[in-house]
C-alpha cells in the first residue's frame, strides 16, 4: 500500500454523460475517495478541465495559445471547487490550492502547507495546473507528486482501463498492456501521459499507474498497490 499518492483525475470523469460538471458523477467520485479513507493513504489530486474547455483545442481554432491555456487552467479551478464541495458533503476534509492567486476562492499553492494538510488527513486538490501555459495537467500531477513526496502518480481516466498498444476506440484488437517501462512508453509513442510528464517521472523514478476511475473500486485497488490498469516504472 502506498503512503502518499497524487491522482491525476480527468475533467471528463466529472461530466457524466454530458459536458460540464454532473452532480451524479461528483457523488460517485466522492464515494470512491470515501472508500479509501480508512486505508490511511494521503491523497492529493490534480484535476483536468477537459469537461469545460481545453486550451489546446481553442489554440487549434486560432486563439492565442497563452490565453487559451489560461482559460483551460481556470476550468480546472471550477472542477477543483466542485470536487472539494462533493468531498466535504461526503464527510471528508478537503482543501483547494491554486497555482494562480485567486483571492478567497482557494489557497495559493504552498508545498509545506500542502504536506501539512496531507498529514492531517485532508484531500488536497491542486488547481490551475503548473500555473504556466504550454504545460498539461499530466505534467502538473507529476510535478506536485515530486514536490509533496508522493510515492506514485495515479492517472484516473474516464474511458480506457489502462494503456493499450493502439487506440482501443479505433482498433477492436487493441491489447491492454499491464506493465511498461518509461522508455517503452516514449519509444512507442503511447498516450499514457504526455511526454513531459513521463520523462519527469522517469528521471525521478516515480511510478505511474493508469486506470479507469469510473470502474467502481479501482481507486481503492490502485492506492492499495493491487494490480490494476497499467503500471509504468
Amino acid at each position: 500500500m502506498y503512503r502518499r499518492v497524487v491522482l491525476k483525475l480527468s475533467g471528463e470523469a466529472l461530466a457524466g454523460e454530458g459536458h460540464g460538471v454532473d452532480p451524479d458523477a461528483l457523488s460517485y467520485i466522492a464515494g470512491e475517495f470515501l472508500s479509501v479513507r480508512d486505508l490511511g493513504v494521503e491523497v492529493g489530486v490534480v484535476v483536468g478541465g477537459g469537461n469545460i474547455v481545453r486550451g489546446a483545442d481553442l489554440s487549434r481554432l486560432g486563439m492565442d495559445r497563452v490565453r487559451s491555456d489560461h482559460m483551460g487552467m481556470l476550468a480546472t479551478l471550477i472542477n477543483a471547487l466542485a470536487l472539494e464541495d462533493a468531498l466535504m458533503h461526503a464527510g471528508m476534509e478537503a482543501v483547494v490550492q491554486s497555482s494562480f492567486p485567486v483571492g478567497e476562492v482557494a489557497e495559493p499553492f504552498r508545498r509545506e502547507r500542502a504536506v501539512r494538510h496531507l498529514e492531517e488527513g485532508k484531500v488536497v486538490i491542486f488547481a490551475c495546473g503548473t500555473g504556466n501555459p504550454f504545460f498539461t495537467t499530466d505534467t502538473a500531477a507529476a510535478l506536485r507528486a515530486a514536490e509533496v513526496g508522493a510515492e506514485v502518480v495515479l492517472k484516473g481516466t474516464h474511458s480506457a482501463e489502462g494503456v493499450y498498444d493502439r487506440d482501443p476506440a479505433k482498433f477492436e484488437d487493441a491489447v491492454k498492456l499491464d506493465r511498461l517501462t518509461y522508455e517503452e512508453v516514449l519509444k512507442m509513442g503511447l498516450r499514457a501521459m504526455d511526454i513531459t510528464a513521463v520523462s519527469f517521472c522517469m528521471e525521478r523514478k516515480l511510478p505511474i499507474v493508469v486506470f479507469n476511475i469510473l470502474t467502481p473500486g479501482n481507486l481503492r485497488r490502485a492506492v492499495s498497490g493491487e494490480a490494476v490498469g497499467t503500471k509504468i516504472a
